[in-house]
């Protein structure tokens, strides 16, 4: 963990009083704008490492009924589908009906969480391939956080491109801690082989705050200089499938390139090329 890191943990689990509650067990604050947590899991909940669900809180009293209604958005689990709890990753917007009171949840809070999960962010909704290309801004390296854990990614893919593009150098520890972490981690190493993390390429940029590498990762793509950087070549129908995950801009822009090089939007009902799914904010 970075020295800015506040990680705080739970003591007791409550019971519960929410409709579909579960209690958080750990929150951690990334940057004033970013935090992750983590809660009990449902024991019937199944899901496919990628998909989301509808997470939130209760709302405030209606000014003239008195009603409280639930307060719910989609969230991409960021953990993988055999984790004993459950892990998210969200922005914190002051304003936001959600996210300004979600940020302030501590350890044995509960949250509301509808236990069907969704997305398209799967591998069923991938042909197969050679290199799998995990596009990402912001919160949207969430469900990737999921399937970077996910053993089948490593038995279907030879190589994992995982770009997560922020504003800011901080907006990026998440992702970078993460992805460092599956090197010590025993139980993945055991299950997947170990050194299976070698097959991952992590590239990391900024658009605003200087760093390591700054810039748009689709201007990254149009020059070149990405490819040349990962020592790949550029993408292929033949060999590449593709995961998208960030703001709608970022989305529609990344689609039109990956159908430049040829590749196919998929679904669940009909696996293709590469799919596409929203980053969720408040």
């Amino acid at each position: 963990m970075t020295e800015l890191t506040n990680v705080t943990e739970a003591k007791a689990i409550k019971v519960p009083t929410l409709p579909d509650a579960q209690t958080v067990t750990s929150v951690t604050h990334w940057t004033d704008r970013l935090f992750s947590f983590r809660v009990t899991r449902p024991a019937s909940l199944r899901f496919r490492s990628g998909e989301f669900v509808m997470i939130g809180l209760m709302g405030d009293p209606h000014p003239e009924t008195g009603k409280v209604k639930p307060l719910l958005r989609a969230y991409s689990i960021a953990s993988p589908s055999w984790d004993e709890e459950l892990e998210f990753y969200s922005i914190k917007v002051q304003d936001g009906p959600l996210t300004s009171k979600l940020q302030h949840i501590r350890p044995g809070d509960e949250i509301i969480l509808r236990p069907k999960p969704v997305g398209t962010l799967v591998h069923d909704a991938l042909l197969p391939g050679k290199r799998l290309w995990f596009f990402a801004t912001g919160t949207g390296f969430a469900p990737f956080a999921s399937l970077l854990r996910e053993p089948q990614t490593y038995e279907d893919y030879d190589e994992i491109v995982i770009t997560h593009t922020c504003r800011e150098a901080g907006e990026l520890t998440y992702g970078a801690e993460l992805i460092e972490s599956l090197k010590a981690d025993e139980l993945l190493n055991e299950v997947i082989g170990d050194g299976f993390w070698k097959k991952i390429k992590y590239y990391p940029t900024t658009t605003r705050e200087e760093s390591a590498k700054k810039g748009r990762i689709t201007d990254l793509m149009r020059s070149g200089e990405a490819f040349a950087d990962l020592e790949v070549p550029a993408l292929s129908p033949d060999t590449d499938r593709a995961m998208i995950c960030g703001n709608l801009a970022f989305n529609l822009e990344l689609k039109e390139m990956l159908e430049g090089y040829g590749l196919v939007e998929g679904a669940n009902s009909n696996p293709q090329h590469y799919v596409v799914e929203k980053a969720f904010l408040d």
